[in-house]
């Protein structure tokens, strides 16, 4: 047995561990995957060469690289038998959150919100991937992987559209009051779902360090959005939103082309 450490300097939320489980599922050689997504690093055990691992890792474009690998004794994993149920509380939260700000979104005429309510199913397209193709044939995997890619890219892509109506049109200013109720209630959110999930990994994890939650792309944008709001209301104007939902629209897409890598 062989152990393999990567560093994976884009691996900053569990979202990004599923899509790297995904990608490595079907590689017979590997016997378990240990991730430790505070100081980006991926411990992989497996029997002979590195090439395929590498060039999977490599292949996701979440700056990874090899750091090291070594024989080892280790031959007895423990698998989280609550890894299911975790992935349906956090898939649960997400979708929650897609479907509360998208509506908020639409009412409160904010594209933060709503840009923010994609990143929230993007994130949930990865667990249910994961979740309904268990024990599925890996062609299954990559058949849902390529729909939920572009099903995101659609969505997105209706966002910019939108966003450019608005800003070459005469719209009336989004409630900026909502953008940050909603955008709290949303990080709250995804800090109890990084919190779950890495509290099921090990003791060591179990109390996430604060500079974990602060590095989550997820927890950026929300920051962004309340941000956005606080600028919407200072400045009288809507471009602070749609600042903000570009952005977060640009990082959808990132992520769809991500998944629809899985499908190839």
């Amino acid at each position: 047995m062989n152990k393999t450490i990567f560093e994976i300097t884009k691996m900053d939320c569990p979202s990004e561990e599923n899509l790297i489980r995904m990608k490595l599922d079907g590689i017979p050689s590997i016997a378990n995957l240990d991730f430790d997504i505070p100081n980006r690093k991926l411990t992989v055990f497996h029997s002979g060469e590195t090439d395929q691992i590498e060039k999977s890792v490599i292949e996701l474009n979440l700056g990874g690289k090899k750091i090291s690998t070594a024989q080892t004794d280790q031959t007895e994993f423990n698998e989280n038998a609550n890894q299911k149920k975790l992935l349906w509380t956090v898939l649960g939260i997400n979708f929650a959150f897609f479907l509360i700000e998208m509506t908020t979104g639409i009412i409160s005429k904010s594209m933060g919100l709503v840009a923010d309510s994609l990143d929230m199913l993007a994130d949930s397209f990865v667990y249910g991937i994961s979740l309904f193709a268990v024990g599925g044939t890996v062609i299954k995997k990559k058949r849902i992987a390529k729909l939920a890619g572009y099903f995101q890219i659609t969505l997105a892509i209706i966002g910019f559209v939108e966003v450019l109506r608005r800003f070459f049109g005469d719209e009336k200013l989004p409630n900026f009051s909502t953008m940050i109720i909603v955008s709290i209630f949303a990080l709250i959110a995804n800090g109890i779902c990084l919190y779950i999930l890495q509290k099921s990994k090990s003791k060591e994890d179990a109390h996430m360090k604060a500079s974990m939650i602060f590095t989550s792309n997820d927890v950026i944008i929300n920051l962004g959005v309340i941000t956005a709001g606080l600028l919407v209301n200072w400045l009288s104007s809507s471009k602070p939103d749609l600042i903000i939902g570009t952005i977060v629209f640009v990082l959808v897409i990132q992520g769809a082309f991500r998944i629809l890598k899985l499908s190839k």
